[in-house]
């Protein structure tokens, strides 16, 4: 591909920005060539504290301050690596957020006269031992979108693309002490239409500056190959070199000159067993630690495969992202976020929509993750005009192109996590897309390439799509789907799907159990990893538009199975479950446990499995079994060992244990379903005095029916039928579909705002019936509901019966009661579901149990605040001072706020709570879907009206 030559030219006092529009990729950079973490030869990082001045346009001034001697002692200061609209305190500007939309005129390869500049200084002093001999380079690992480099008043260069290193020669430049290194960054730039990626828009030098010397004959570029024979057990191993050397291997035995092979027995890479062979580069002058992983990367039998065995993705999209550092991450959040990904099954990660910082990769390769490294390039706001002007199909830009796949290729090219090179995200379709597709295949043969926009895998070697629905999967994995004949004879993965935005993503066990199913189906990519909030005081998390931006997309930029502060969201740990690699399906009435090994590669002698033996969450019995080193897709049944005392109201839980004690997997029987805790033929009969009606423990107004108290509890609110639940964003869906939007329908007809009507309060024998009909005004639609309550001398059950009336088009958000207690104990008992929220479509990781919470706990915390915290199958829970027995089991959720409250809540301060406590039992809710970007709710999963009939049985714990 087209480089350019290393040039310098002294600090003048005039200002050309010419190169900010120019969309060739810069000027000065050396050739791009592997990353590596460390050598022999000498390095200094320039992190640390800059000074920094922020201006308003990109000509506000000259270039002298990049002369040695400049007084810059009325600068700011900024962190680097660092975003300098993340610091400050808003002095320095604010973030901004569009999904699609540039937030500045299109008109390519033209920005705004106002396009905010900081001017970034360092000075430093060689260290003592830094060698007199060789040459040095600075190197920058990210910097947005654009910038010029001088070092000591000479001009470097300059270069876009953000997420992408340059490097720069200085070593004829550098003095002992007094180095000036100025760097002047635009934060819009021609680059700026390449990177449009469903982001904060954050300028600044966000990655790693270090000055790296460069000895005489030290290392250059180099290229590892590493493939492995899975049919002999053999590793073929040849590093190709710019410079000649010698390549040592010790735990293989090697020492082999620099582009020579050698085939020796290895134990392969995979990303269930990363074993990687510490091995060394010396050339003459340097010496290059190398960790080498043999793998073999194939499209065959219309199949992505690794050592010969098709591969399953379970993976997710990660963009780089701190709450408090936007893009600028330090390697422990980096180790942070492959230790979580790797403890929730996570076995793969698509680089979205950029290369990541190179440490990430190498720890991909020592904890073991499938790889998709994405090029740095999105240009998704053309869509907006028809794709017109798009910088893809515009040879001006090609150069552009080819060198964001060039540095993207040769920066990570060693790196055995890495299965597929992506062109980038959502750029449409074009010439320069193609020429970037036959370079890198060119380049490296050795791996397979992905765009998603390829719609006719033209240029691409796997059958890409998005968001597409469970019914057209199937589809795709049956081999009926159409499309041309070569995109019949390829693989098919789901690079985005499970939109995780707010509660949800829903339908995940309903996706797998389809790519399980057929071998087409390779998998899938959830979208995405974390919420990128920004931390805020005044909000807790900030979104789009909390910082006053012209154009934003709200909080679709928080869509992650991480909060900002990365803890684990429902979402996630849902996830965990769906894709255990290994499958417990317990027999109760049995006593046995089927269990298969569902890895690609590992067997099963890593794990322990243990049981418990519970009634009503209480172990019983406890123990351990042996299952065999079950190789990948084998089963074996196993014969639990009788409990002592048994019956049909105890259950098995059976897990799969690590060599740490993490939980890999698990499974469990159902117990039968509870006998009822009152008989429903005898009872007590209810007895009026003045305005008060009693029945058992319970005082009524003897008027309207409602409940009062139950013993010494009062009620701060009686029980009534309640449909409403504060839409989530998947029940919102996203503005551009034209399939139902739940959230917005039901605020059509009235949902959030039903109407109770008393018809009739009555009594017979030993119940007393309250007769009501809910509806919304403006609508002929309704419920007819009637409650019935029964009693013995210390308990009470309510009976729900309840008819849809009206043409009712549209499924309700959820069916049950709700009712108001006193706040005196926030402590809440449950036996069943638990210990997280859990819905219809999104309750595999939901396990039964006898749980322990606070309230406030039982409230999931997201960014933008919605129906959450439902905990389903409950038989019975202690909550304000009551025992709510279940019949059947109910969903219990608990707040100190209303559901109109949490309604009208936008970030989590805006929720404060109140004097009561919101007690909903609900007998059946909505789904949840992926709506927010994505198919909406499964037909299994909706709740459409229909008559049904509900109970509860109440009694006070004192």
């Amino acid at each position: 591909m087209p480089t350019s030559t290393s040039t310098s030219t002294s600090t003048s006092t005039s200002t050309s920005i010419a190169y900010v529009t120019d969309p060739s990729p810069g000027h000065g950079a050396l050739p791009p060539r592997a990353w590596y973490a460390e050598s022999s030869a000498n390095s200094l990082t320039l992190n640390g504290t800059w000074r920094f001045r922020l201006t308003a346009r990109a000509d506000a001034h000259d270039d002298s301050f990049a002369s040695p001697g400049y007084d810059a002692g009325s600068w700011s200061d900024v962190s680097v690596p660092g975003h300098w609209v993340m610091q400050g305190d808003g002095a320095f500007g604010a973030p901004a957020y569009t999904n699609v939309l540039y937030p500045f005129p299109v008109d390519p390869p033209r920005v705004p006269d106002e396009n905010p500049t900081g001017d970034h200084l360092r000075v430093f002093d060689l260290p003592g031992d830094w060698p007199g001999d060789g040459s040095a380079v600075v190197r920058f690992d990210g910097v947005e979108s654009c910038a010029e480099v001088w070092l000591n008043g000479t001009e470097l260069g300059e270069f876009k693309g953000s997420r992408l290193p340059h490097e720069f020669e200085v070593g004829h430049l550098l003095r002992p002490t007094g180095n000036v290194l100025a760097v002047r960054v635009h934060q819009w730039s021609a680059g700026s239409y390449l990177e449009d990626q469903d982001q904060w828009w954050l300028p600044g030098i966000f990655r790693d500056v270090t000055l790296l010397h460069r000895p005489a004959d030290g290392v250059r570029d180099f290229f590892t190959h590493a493939s492995y024979d899975h049919t002999t057990g053999l590793g073929t191993l040849r590093v190709e070199s710019d410079v000649e050397g010698r390549i040592t291997v010790p735990d293989m035995g090697v020492d082999v000159a620099t582009g020579e092979s050698v085939t020796v027995a290895v134990e392969p890479w995979t990303a269930e067993t990363p074993r990687l062979y510490d091995g060394e580069l010396a050339t003459a002058g340097e010496r290059v630690p190398l960790r080498i992983g043999f793998r073999t990367v194939e499209l065959s039998d219309g199949l992505i495969k690794v050592n010969g065995t098709p591969i399953l993705f379970k993976g997710v999209n990660r963009h780089e992202w701190h709450p408090e550092h936007g893009r600028a991450l330090d390697l422990e959040t980096m180790r942070r976020d492959v230790e979580l990904m790797k403890s929730h099954n996570i076995n793969a990660v698509r680089t979205s929509h950029y290369p990541p910082h190179p440490a990430f990769l190498s720890l991909c390769d020592e904890y073991g993750l499938w790889v998709i490294d994405e090029c740095d390039l999105e240009t998704h706001g053309f869509c907006e005009q028809g794709w017109r002007d798009n910088p893809v199909d515009d040879e001006r830009w090609t150069p552009a192109l080819l060198d964001r796949a060039a540095r993207m290729v040769e920066r990570d090219k060693n790196h055995p996590s890495i299965v597929l090179w992506s062109l980038g995200n959502e750029a449409g379709t074009g010439r320069g897309l193609t020429a970037m597709a036959e370079w890198i295949h060119a380049r490296d043969p050795e791996r397979l390439v992905h765009y998603e926009g390829d719609i006719n895998c033209r240029d691409t070697d796997v059958y890409s799509r998005m968001y597409a629905d469970h019914a057209e999967v199937e589809r795709i994995g049956q081999g009926i789907d159409g499309g041309p004949e070569r995109r019949r004879s390829l693989p098919f993965v789901q690079c985005e799907y499970a939109h995780a935005m707010g509660n949800g993503p829903g339908g995940l066990a309903d996706y797998q159990r389809l790519f399980e199913k057929y071998d087409r189906l390779q998998g899938a990519f959830v979208w995405e990893w974390i919420d990128h909030g920004v931390a805020d005081e005044r909000h807790g998390y900030a979104y789009g538009g909390d910082f006053g931006e012209e154009l934003h997309d709200g909080n679709f930029v928080c869509d992650g199975l991480l909060f900002p502060d990365r803890t684990p969201s429902p979402g996630l740990i849902e996830f965990k479950k769906v894709i255990e690699p290994v499958h417990i399906a317990v027999d109760g009435d049995a006593g046995a446990v089927r269990v298969t090994n569902r890895y690609d590669f590992r067997d099963l002698s890593h794990l322990s499995f243990d049981w418990t033996y519970e009634v009503e969450g209480e172990v019983v019995e406890r123990g351990t079994f042996t299952v065999p080193p079950l190789t990948p897709g084998e089963s074996t049944d196993v014969k639990l060992s009788a409990p002592a005392a048994g019956d049909g109201s105890g259950y098995w839980t059976v897990r799969a244990m690590d060599a740490d004690g993490q939980e890999v997997a698990w499974g469990q029987s159902t117990p039968e379903a509870p006998t009822p805790a009152l008989d429903k033929t005898v009872g007590e009969r209810p007895n009026t005095a003045g305005d008060v009606l009693t029945l058992g423990p319970a005082t009524f107004d003897a008027r309207t029916g409602d409940l009062r108290a139950i013993g010494d509890v009062t009620l701060a609110s009686a029980p009534r039928l309640d449909v409403w639940r504060a839409p989530t964003d998947n029940d919102d869906g996203a503005s551009w579909q034209n399939d139902e939007r739940l959230g917005l329908l039901w605020r059509q007809f009235g949902l959030h705002r039903m109407q109770h009507r008393v018809d009739g309060v009555e009594l017979d024998g030993s119940a007393l019936t309250v007769r009501t009909r809910v509806g919304p005004a403006s609508r002929d639609i309704g419920l007819r509901a009637s409650y019935r309550w029964t009693a013995d001398e210390g308990r009470l059950r309510l009976t729900v019966s309840v008819v849809p009336e009206g043409d009712w088009r549209l499924p309700l958000p959820r069916l049950g009661v709700r009712l108001g207690l006193p706040v005196r104990d926030l402590g809440v008992r449950w036996f069943g579901g638990g210990p997280g929220e859990a819905y219809p479509d999104t309750r595999e990781a939901a396990r039964l149990g006898r749980w322990e919470s606070d309230v406030d706990a039982l409230h999931t915390p997201y960014v933008r605040p919605q129906e959450n915290g439902a905990r389903i199958d409950v038989r019975w829970a202690e909550i304000g001072g009551l025992r709510i027995e279940g019949e059947p089991a109910y969903a219990l959720t608990a707040r100190r706020w209303t559901t109109q409250q949490l309604d009208a809540a936008t970030h989590r301060t805006d929720l404060t709570p109140g004097d009561t406590l919101w007690v909903h039992l609900d007998h059946a809710q909505q789904g949840i879907g992926t709506q927010s970007c994505g198919p909406g709710v499964l037909p299994q999963y909706r709740l459409t009206p229909r008559p049904a009939e509900f109970g509860f049985v109440f009694s006070t714990l004192t």
